[in-house]
């Protein structure tokens, strides 16, 4: 198995210990931590399942499944093995609920569930989206920040979501409202199937990032999506005077296809499969001299679309609400060029954006672990009959 292991050093906060071991297994990577108090990173164990999708090019549902049943018992293990805890010294258990893929979320409920009940502690039941912003929260709180500029306004982007919510602090706990999701696509999604179409390996967010880099991002001009149809989910129908921020990519990801069929780069992308086909694990660099100029351009190009698109949207719901900090959170928030740039137009527009780090951009189960310490101040803890919820909904 191949783990991802970090740990940190204390940090003396105001609030009494909680130890709280994290769960998570929404999508392909089975995760486990300790956190004290919502504020301490104690360990953090990812196993990660890029090797099993990578010739699928995205991950496989049953496969991610049968992975997370064979690593969550070690994981767990070795995050309560670097924290230097055991099931009898923790305070409480918190895990995934939703949203996720079905299979993989049942995996970590079910074992959260029977471990909370084989050891006698409390069940917390967490939503993914929130999880990703504690991941933020808690790396804030390490450096000894415990209190934010209010309102907040949260981005969660990653392969599955691109999500607006404002956020308030209510004493302990917090309530989230959204006001923004994508119609169609996620940003990550989009880049996924970009690099799938191109031959740029898995995960295709962070080939992308690399190799835009050696490519001009005014080379392809792709227009910005306009939101203008009804959401066709009636439960995310909004009522006329509300404001809202809607994101939609899929339109992007066709607009890569037709340049591709435009100018006949198939020949190039062929040339490219050939060249790393035969590689075990294909590195950044080794797509890199697998690219012509052409396609070096498309992918920046692509990028800078994107990016400007999250970055405007987000500024421009933030300057409508009054939002004084921005939290930018999620897979796609590890991008560098989203980051630099976000760092830029934010203090320009006067808004503080924070992010968490890379390592807690992606997947993690700190984050769940983090985001479950005001449910246990609050004791709103899950019962017996608690399940998994594919398609759970934040706020």
């Amino acid at each position: 198995m191949y783990f991802l292991t970090c740990n940190s050093a204390p940090y003396n906060g105001a609030v009494s210990d909680a130890y709280i071991l994290g769960i998570e297994s929404s999508c392909d990577e089975t995760a486990a931590a300790v956190v004290r108090s919502g504020e301490e990173l104690i360990s953090n164990v990812v196993y990660s399942q890029i090797a099993t999708h990578q010739p699928y090019g995205g991950v496989v549902p049953e496969l991610a499944s049968r992975e997370h049943l064979r690593a969550i018992v070690p994981v767990v293990r070795k995050a309560l093995e670097d924290a230097g805890k055991t099931y009898d010294t923790i305070d409480a258990i918190a895990v995934t609920q939703g949203p996720g893929l079905a299979g993989a979320l049942l995996v970590g409920v079910g074992f959260a569930k029977a471990l909370a009940f084989a050891a006698g502690k409390p069940l917390i039941a967490v939503n993914h989206l929130e999880g990703h912003i504690h991941a933020v929260l808690l790396e804030e709180r390490q450096r000894g920040r415990h209190d934010l500029e209010f309102p907040v306004l949260a981005l969660v982007v990653s392969g599955g979501h691109t999500h607006l919510y404002l956020a308030e602090r209510k004493e302990t706990s917090w309530t989230y409202r959204n006001i923004g999701h994508t119609r169609d696509d996620a940003a990550g999604e989009a880049f996924d199937k970009v690099a799938k179409l191109l031959e740029l390996g898995y995960p295709g967010g962070p080939s992308i990032d690399f190799l835009a880099q050696h490519g001009n991002p005014l080379a392809v001009k792709f227009p910005f999506a306009q939101i203008k149809h009804r959401d066709r989910n009636p439960k995310n129908r909004h009522t006329a005077d509300e404001r809202r921020t809607d994101f939609s990519y899929s339109g992007i990801k066709t607009a890569v296809l037709r340049y591709v069929e435009v100018h006949n780069m198939f020949a190039s992308i062929h040339r490219r499969r050939e060249a790393t086909s035969f590689l075990a694990k294909p590195t950044s660099q080794d797509y890199l001299a697998a690219c012509d100029r052409q396609t070096l351009d498309l992918v920046a190009s692509f990028q800078r679309a994107v990016v400007d698109d999250l970055i405007s949207k987000t500024l421009t719901a933030a300057i409508d609400y009054g939002v004084a900090t921005l939290l930018v959170t999620g897979g796609v928030a590890a991008n560098s060029e989203l980051r630099s740039t976000f760092e830029v137009r934010a203090a320009e527009a006067g808004v503080e954006v924070l992010f968490p780090s890379r390592k807690l951009s992606t997947d993690n189960a700190a984050m769940i672990a983090a985001a479950a310490f005001p449910r246990y101040l609050a004791k709103e803890f899950a019962t017996a009959e608690v399940s998994s919820e594919p398609a759970l909904r934040l706020g």
